[in-house]
């Protein structure tokens, strides 16, 4: 019996990791004997540094930047020696995770942090830039990040533009002569779980913006603003990405990856897949066991579980989610590769109570599925 388990985190509760050992020690109760394949997973958002160097053996390192309001934190960010190649995970320099509730601003906050975190994996010699962009702070349309790199954004005074997305609809000219020369030499790929364009109804502001503190007068403005700085980009460079799939991923910093950067975008859960050879692991499994804290229509998008049912699906191995809930339209999901799908939880519960408890519930649930499991094998 060969079973991999390839969970997301579950958010504010367990890392994917935790996950990963919670689901093996419930499944080794029942199944002593089987071989139990631990693959951490992430879609792009928080966890995915986490989830590739724990696969990948490369290293965790650490850079003070500015965060998404200018206070210093300090970022971890993953580095693969052997293939130069470098993870950063914007939300570790300019994440929601950073602020309170009540400091959030989408109109201020900033991705030069973001930009920092680049500079650092340029210092390291990477080859290969890996951004995942889930869990940002930010709606500057990757302006900050930019000028970390050395692009100066200057207003009609010939001034350099303060931070934030608000800032840029008084953006006049772009010089891109100071922007660092390294960038032409190493391949960036964005890693994330969301498809929206730059403006307008599904843009990064309308949809985002509210997420991060922004009024509907603000998040009108923000995306007037996205829409003026992507004119003075378009004056600039030979292509206009702004209305590109993922361009709106992280408040805009998909739109300055692509056209900046050249940066290709991918799903994240399939970047990470291919990092963490899961599709070799599949092979030949059983069952594979996958997972994430709400698991609903949205999983659809692109997120862990669906990531993980494509690959299983394609090698005809069945797919069982244990997620911390299961929410509206998860039966969606059936079509897409997953078999069958659990709560958390057996019974009345507080999501802190939740929380708390995920590794006991995890082991629980994994351990009921086992011994169904085995009974149904028992009765072919």
């Amino acid at each position: 019996m060969k079973i991999i388990i390839a969970p997301d985190s579950f958010k504010d509760s367990l890392s994917a990791a935790g996950v990963a050992q919670a689901m093996a020690q419930g499944l080794a109760e029942v199944w002593p004997d089987a071989e139990l394949c631990q693959c951490p997973m992430a879609d792009g958002g928080e966890g995915t540094v986490e989830s590739i160097l724990a696969a990948c053996d490369g290293q965790l390192r650490r850079h003070r930047v500015q965060g998404p309001l200018g206070v210093t934190v300090e970022a971890r960010w993953g580095w693969l020696p052997q293939s130069h190649t470098a993870i950063i995970e914007m939300a570790e320099a300019s994440g929601l995770q950073l602020l309170a509730l009540e400091q959030r601003d989408a109109c201020n906050s900033s991705t030069f942090g973001t930009g920092e975190l680049i500079l650092a994996a340029l210092d390291a010699g990477a080859q290969r830039i890996i951004l995942a962009i889930g869990g940002s702070a930010t709606n500057d349309g990757g302006a900050g990040a930019l000028q970390a790199l050395g692009l100066k954004l200057l207003d009609r005074h010939g001034q350099v533009l303060p931070r934030g997305g608000l800032a840029l609809a008084q953006l006049a000219r772009i010089d891109l002569d100071t922007l660092d020369p390294r960038l032409a030499r190493v391949r960036f790929e964005i890693a994330a779980d969301v498809n929206n364009s730059l403006c307008g109804e599904h843009g990064a502001s309308v949809i985002f913006g509210p997420q991060k503190g922004a009024s509907a007068q603000q998040v009108r403005q923000l995306d007037q603003a996205l829409g003026h700085f992507a004119d003075r980009c378009a004056e600039v460079l030979a292509k206009d990405v702004r209305d590109e799939p993922g361009s709106g991923a992280a408040g805009g910093l998909g739109f300055a990856a692509k056209a900046f950067l050249a940066a290709q975008f991918r799903p994240g859960v399939e970047v990470v897949a291919e990092l963490v050879g899961l599709e070799q692991a599949v092979r030949g499994a059983d069952l594979v066991m996958t997972g994430e804290g709400r698991f609903d229509a949205q999983t659809l998008r692109g997120k862990t579980p669906f990531g993980v049912a494509r690959i299983a699906r394609e090698q005809g191995v069945p797919v069982i989610v244990i997620a911390g809930t299961l929410g509206e339209g998860y039966q969606q999901l059936y079509a897409h590769g997953v078999d069958a799908a659990f709560a958390l939880a057996s019974g009345p519960m507080s999501l802190e109570q939740a929380c708390r408890e995920a590794p006991r519930l995890l082991r629980e649930r994994a351990a009921d599925i086992a011994r169904v499991w085995r009974l149904a094998r028992n009765a072919r």
